[in-house]
């Protein structure tokens, strides 16, 4: 491709090496951000902003809304009247009350948005043992199966139409369930709901007592993948993918706090993990594999089939992007929570510039890192391996989670 650089941007701090890379290759633009705002917290920094003018968001609307979300959360006004002081208030003392599953929905237009938040206040918040649990993707328990550690917000936009979650949210909340419902006249507006929930989160985590602006806990899995990745090479190669076996390519390789051998009968090793949730925890699943619609409707059925189970509260997050998320909030934040981890084959590879390690790979050491964490902060963690056939493991693991006593 001539001119390769001409096809790309760079958004970055000041002085850092790309600056000077993107001149040498001709980057068409570079864009520097703030040094003094950290990363989940930059929507409103070129991080975010010029991602969504590429997109084609309204950038004049969506700073409009945030400025104008500004003046209502102004230092001179009370603290009552600050909206935002007002919903992170209202988390931090649900959470101390034991309501710390942070139930998100939203309608079309908006539906990623719970995304954002639940990296915000997950990193944000889930540290020295507070937290306030995320849930997104799930879908809504109805009042005779909703666990009393619960708060829900909803977001919807004028113009949305049929919003089936309003009527189950309606029947929460006179089941006594703290509901909050955000309507926005557009999408837009959703300029303010970034400064919102920044301010919001800050608040909830002072609150909790914890810094809100570090992950002290994000680096022990890092550690972890550097490990097993410098043991491998010391070995002279890393181990053999796993045989498809099991039930249909689905290995279970560890659970609880133990290390039963491969081959643990599926349904067993499930009924003993469940059985580790205690009441008012929550079931974190995590998927080292890529994403597709069929996946992610594989993966709700999983969620409900636990919740079903248990009457616990479910979170999904693909990994590794998850690691920067939820990921510090499973090593930090409250006990309470049971993790399986859910890795796969390859189909196809690739190696990285320097020839020593592939993606494949690295996926493999950071699942692997994930794991190894997660136990030594004594979480009761599950991994179960699918093998290559992705489709094919997961309808094998719902089969489990089914027979599962």
């Amino acid at each position: 491709v001539p001119d390769v650089g001409k096809h790309f941007v760079a958004v970055t701090d000041p002085g850092s090496s790309l600056v000077a890379e993107a001149g040498e290759a001709g980057f068409l633009r570079s864009f520097e951000a703030p040094t003094d705002v950290g990363g989940r917290y930059s929507a409103l920094t070129a991080f975010g902003l010029l991602p969504m003018a590429l997109m084609g968001a309204d950038l004049n609307g969506i700073v409009e809304w945030a400025r104008q979300l500004e003046h209502e959360c102004s230092p001179s006004l009370p603290e009552s009247a600050n909206p935002a002081i007002r919903l992170g208030a209202a988390l931090a003392l649900y959470a101390k009350g034991g309501r710390n599953k942070l139930t998100l929905t939203a309608s079309r237009r908006v539906q990623s948005f719970p995304l954002w938040i639940e990296q915000l206040v997950a990193e944000s918040t889930g540290k020295d043992g507070h937290g306030i649990i995320p849930i997104t993707g799930e879908s809504l328990p109805g009042v005779d199966a909703c666990s009393p550690g619960r708060v829900f917000v909803h977001y919807s936009v004028e113009g949305d139409g049929d919003d089936s979650d309003r009527l189950a949210l309606d029947a929460l909340s006179a089941a006594g369930h703290p509901v909050f419902l955000i309507d926005l006249p557009e999408p837009e507006a959703l300029g303010g709901e970034f400064l919102r929930w920044e301010v919001a989160t800050a608040t909830a985590g002072a609150l909790l007592g914890v810094n809100p602006f570090d992950e002290p806990d994000v680096s022990a899995a890092k550690q972890a993948t550097a490990a097993i990745l410098e043991r491998w090479a010391a070995e002279g190669g890393v181990p053999a993918p796993l045989e498809d076996g099991g039930e249909a390519g689905l290995e279970i390789f560890a659970a609880g706090n133990g290390t039963p051998g491969e081959g643990t009968p599926v349904a067993g090793a499930l009924s003993e993990w469940l059985a580790l949730a205690p009441d008012g925890g929550y079931v974190a699943l995590v998927g080292y594999f890529a994403a597709t619609p069929e996946r992610d409707a594989a993966v709700e059925r999983l969620r409900d089939l636990v919740r079903a189970r248990t009457g616990r509260a479910t979170t999904f997050g693909y990994g590794p992007r998850y690691l920067h998320s939820t990921g510090q909030l499973h090593k930090g934040g409250p006990a309470g929570g049971i993790y399986l981890v859910i890795t796969a084959d390859p189909v196809e590879d690739l190696e990285l510039a320097d020839g020593q390690v592939s993606l494949g790979t690295l996926l493999r050491a950071q699942a692997l890192g994930d794991v190894q964490t997660l136990r030594e902060r004594g979480r009761s963690t599950l991994h179960a391996h699918l093998g290559w056939n992705v489709e094919s493991g997961l309808t094998s693991l719902a089969q489990g989670l089914e027979r599962a006593r």
